[in-house]
């Protein structure tokens, strides 16, 4: 039995949605709130600049911290007087220094005045050692009417007392970087108990939100100074420089809304609300640098960006005349808990922000390969059909996925017997090729009394529950069906502890079931009047390897969606958590499945779903996208504001997962998500089968060189997915990280940068002949595939190939490639590698390779090779840059470097030297790419044959 288990390879797919059960319904407008159909969003934006109604008092250091009381003007002459009901009660604040120039404001109701009850505070999101990192405040300085701290060597932090505001700006100096309040608008609505004949339920689309504790929302306005663009608050459809929403000349727009909803064949280049949201904003500009500021509230948030002149009329005297771009923050509930990020550099700021909210989960090696997907394939033939078609065809691939009508009666965590007889049989051979299968089961539980896991969850409270404290009952796939509260940690624990091989084969005697990845759309259904439109599936799936028990998974969430007033535990209503609530299922399945491999292997967790800190626990894609150009073009600003705001290891569904994609859409998309981070096709049940061979010879062969381009490329992939395990900084990255005072980057949103090295640009248009290129920089950029020179700091208008997308390497890197073509990634482990060294204008390049055993947690205990290779002086040189601290764990490789390729080389060598071996090797002109049917100009040391692991240094005679 065990050995049965340890053949399936299965994956854990957490998606939280519901929406309407129909097969193909396209996004409706006017099914979604808009900002005057939400109380606490219209009542924010007809605010005036200068209504704060709120002043600092009692400023002084507590703790190593600056605390103050706010006090509402009206009463702060007598800041002892009792409040009533209907009086603003004074407000906590306090300001917290962290290393690394973080700043952290935090306001709240004071718990002596007796609130109705705590208002909520969104746990286990910051890193629980990051406190640790608080600086101990020893000084308070005045000046005017406001205080100043520390807050490290280049700036330091002010509370201006009346009127009120908190800024950073450059010690010594008056330059401002991010202030908040500086326009007045910060508003605070306090829990009130409702007293007798008062009204304070909200109503939409025939639901009643009971509202028990009345208003609860904050606002305030955040200035970002010498800013140009700000970005960031995903997940929209937009562009990756966030549009303005409010001002003169601003065409009316609905403010950037965060909610979690499934948004499904959600459209383009709007500010609606999808399947994730993070309320973190980065500003950047040519003359200062980058800023970056995050709000951590799981409740529903609409953010302006407003236009330049919008307060014109206002009659406020900014204290800086500094250029600025002003945003306004709106939410439901919580508490203002922020964080102030000083950069100055674009990597500085995301390095600041996941050093509080966490670094990226390192991947599994096969995770980052190709994976095939289609809700859904319909039985074993079809699968082994699948399958052997991928190996007729030579096109490699990793991962097979199936969807939710692979169970029984949509009881997840079961398998068809009729359509899926021999699961185990039918994984056991993907194994043998190296490949994993994926199945998915969905969170959202099946009332059924004879339902092992409703039962045991609803005999033990487990559920959330409706407003008057019943189990929330909702309709989804399953039917009546029940929502884990995942916000309490012992049911989370209890969630996680099924997928441990004892708990899975006492509910599965034959074999470890497995789980959904695309239970889509779940229909409305009236209860009791109400319309209840349901949340909550948790697509999830169990991967385990062939060699040890190996875990992975994925999350999703859905206005449609779970009502406001349902409780969870601590009396903690839904409205307070509803951006979160996807992200505890996304934690507690990855913590289920590390222990279920006994802690020793990395899960694979793909999400639909995201919160702050949800790059701690594994992958997201964009969700529910079309087959159409605009969705092509818009898939490209969504995984770079993924990436800027954590979440590095993000794609979309190539081809679209509704529609039909025409052949030469498929194969633009193909090539350029052979360079989205996360690479899945994947297809909506009702479209026309679209794997790779079903649309003539030619498509076939495009398509392959584009999944054949990201094999050879994984070892770069991989080296980058650990620099944002350690950093925070992204896989695909937009031009002006690279190149941050370089304007014409600034809005560039069609090109994006794979690590430092690689420039790739889309093709968004049918039939296009030429497309413009711009390459930034002062160095030359070669072309990934002929390897033709083109100058940097330039536009380029290119010739359009059929055979891929713009794609070029920067003069000054080195490339590590696998070049032998196998079935999966798994098959590669031990090929050699190639070199690819661009040469810039000084005859320099440098570039890096980090290599482990692609799954466990060993690398943690430097169970890793890390090299850097530098070209300079004619002369290659490997270095090794992984930690020699005493007692680390060892990883070793047997693989060597067979081919080095130099571009831009100014000399024609014949031989090399290699030492310390002292051996003479060949220099040839070849080709850049083996099965190239361009050129073979290229300078290239055959068969050096050094040991990846090894130093060395190889001299060009």
């Amino acid at each position: 039995m065990k050995t049965q288990m340890r053949n399936l390879s299965l994956l854990l797919l957490l998606l939280l949605g519901c929406s309407h059960l129909s097969s193909v319904v396209s996004w409706k407008k006017d099914e979604f709130r808009n900002c005057n159909q939400t109380p606490f969003c219209k009542r924010a934006r007809n605010r005036k600049p200068g209504t704060c109604a709120f002043v600092a008092h009692n400023v002084t250091l507590l703790d190593g911290e600056l605390t103050a009381k706010l006090l509402p003007k009206e009463n702060h002459e007598n800041p002892d007087q009792d409040h009533d009901q209907g009086q603003s009660k004074p407000l906590i604040l306090s300001l917290l220094v962290y290393q690394d120039g973080i700043l952290r404001l935090k306001i709240d109701e004071d718990p002596k005045l007796d609130p109705p009850k705590k208002r909520f505070e969104v746990p286990d999101v910051i890193l629980p050692e990051f406190p640790q990192k608080k600086l101990w405040l020893q000084k308070l300085s005045k000046e005017d009417d406001s205080s100043v701290v520390y807050l490290s060597d280049g700036y330091e932090a002010v509370l201006r007392h009346e009127p009120l505001e908190v800024y950073v700006r450059e010690k010594g100096g008056k330059r401002r970087v991010i202030s908040l309040n500086s326009h007045g608008l910060f508003d605070f609505e306090q829990l009130k108990v409702k007293k007798e004949g008062e009204e304070w339920e909200e109503r939409f689309r025939g639901h009643t939100d009971m509202r028990p504790y009345g208003s609860q929302s904050i606002s305030f306005d955040v200035s970002f100074y010498d800013a140009d663009f700000v970005y960031g608050i995903p997940e929209h459809a937009s562009s990756l420089a966030l549009k303005p929403t409010r001002g003169p000349g601003v065409e009316e727009s609905e403010p950037y809304r965060l909610f979690n909803l499934d948004v499904f064949e959600y459209i383009h280049d709007s500010p609606f609300g999808l399947y994730g949201s993070i309320p973190f904003m980065i500003s950047h500009g040519k003359s200062h640098g980058t800023s970056g500021f995050f709000w951590l509230n799981s409740a529903e948030m609409q953010i302006d960006v407003l236009g330049s002149g919008w307060d014109a009329e206002s009659g406020i005297s900014l204290p800086s005349s500094q250029n600025r771009i002003d945003t306004f923050w709106m939410s439901e509930a919580g508490i203002v808990d922020t964080f102030f990020f000083v950069g100055p550099g674009p990597k500085d700021v995301v390095s600041q922000y996941t050093s509080v909210t966490g670094r990226p989960a390192m991947p599994q090696l096969f995770a980052t390969a190709y994976h095939q997907c289609r809700w859904n394939y319909r039985d074993e033939e079809d699968v082994e059909n699948v399958d052997s078609k991928f190996d007729e065809h030579d096109i490699p691939y990793d991962v097979l996925w199936l969807d939710i009508e692979h169970t029984d009666g949509k009881r997840y965590f079961t398998w068809d017997r009729v359509l899926f007889p021999h699961p185990e049989e039918m994984q056991r051979k993907l194994a043998a090729k190296g490949r994993h299968m994926v199945t998915i089961v969905d969170p959202h539980i099946k009332r059924d009394e004879s339902y092992f896991l409703h039962k045991e969850a609803s005999q033990k409270g487990y559920y959330v529950k409706d407003a008057a404290g019943n189990d929330f009952d909702g309709w989804c796939w399953p039917g009546s069906s029940s929502y884990l509260d995942m916000v309490n940690p012992e049911i989370r624990s209890w969630w996680a502890e099924k997928f441990s091989v004892e708990n899975y084969v006492g509910s599965t005697p034959s074999l470890l079931r497995g789980l959904d990845p695309q239970s889509k759309r779940c229909k409305a259904f009236t209860l009791s009047g109400f319309h209840l439109f349901l949340v909550a599936f948790l697509y999830s799936s169990v991967c385990v390897d062939t060699s040890s028990r190996l875990i992975y998974v994925v999350p999703q969430l859905v206005e449609v969606t779970m009502p406001r007033d349902a409780l969870h535990q601590g009396g903690v209503e839904h409205r307070e958590v509803h951006n979160a609530y996807g992200y505890y299922f996304h934690m507690a399945t990855s913590d289920g499945l590390v222990k279920r491999g006994d802690g020793k292997d990395r899960p694979f967790v793909l999400s639909r779903a995201f919160f702050a800190g949800s790059q701690r626990y594994g992958a997201v894609w964009t969700g529910d996208n079309t087959a159409d150009w605009d969705q092509l073009r818009v898939s490209v600003p969504m995984i770079l504001t993924l990436g800027l705001t954590g979440i590095s290891f993000s794609g979309a569904d190539v081809g679209g997962f509704f529609g039909n994609p025409e052949p030469e859409l498929l194969v633009r998309w193909y090539q350029i998500g052979a360079y989205y981070p996360f690479f899945r096709a994947h297809a909506h049940h009702d479209t026309k089968r679209r794997e790779p061979w079903l649309f003539g010879e030619r498509n076939t062969e495009l398509i392959r060189d584009a999944i054949h381009m990201r094999y050879m490329l994984l070892p770069y992939f991989y080296t980058l997915f650990r620099e944002a395990n350690t950093s925070g900084v992204p896989v695909a990255r937009p031009l002006w990280m690279e190149f941050p005072s370089d304007e014409a980057t600034f809005s560039n949103d069609e090109a994006f940068m794979v690590g430092n090295s690689l420039l790739v640009q889309g093709i968004y248009t049918e039939r296009v002949k030429h497309t413009s290129v711009y390459l930034p920089g002062k160095e030359s950029w070669y072309d990934l595939k002929a390897g033709a020179v083109y100058k940097g700091g330039v536009t380029h208008k290119l010739e359009v190939s059929e055979e891929c997308v713009p794609a070029f390497q920067k003069a000054g890197t080195i490339i590590p490639r696998k070049d032998r073509f196998r079935r999966s990634s798994t098959q590669m482990v031990n090929d050699p590698y190639t070199l690819v060294i661009a040469l810039n204008s000084s005859q320099k390049a440098e570039g890096e390779l980090y290599v482990d055993d692609g799954k466990s947690f060993s690398f943690e205990q430097g169970a890793y090779i890390h090299r850097r290779f530098v070209f300079s002086d004619g002369k290659l040189t490997s270095l090794n840059v992984a930690s020699n601290a005493p007692g680390r764990a060892q990883f070793s490789s047997e693989c060597l470097i067979e081919r080095i390729i130099l571009l831009g080389h100014s000399a024609g060598p014949k031989t090399a030297l290699v030492e310390p071996e002292n051996k003479n090797v060949e220099i040839e002109m070849g080709p850049l790419l083996l099965k190239s049917k361009r050129g073979s100009g290229f300078i290239t040391i055959r068969k050096p044959n050094v040991p990846v692991a090894g130093d060395w240094t190889i001299k060009i005679l």
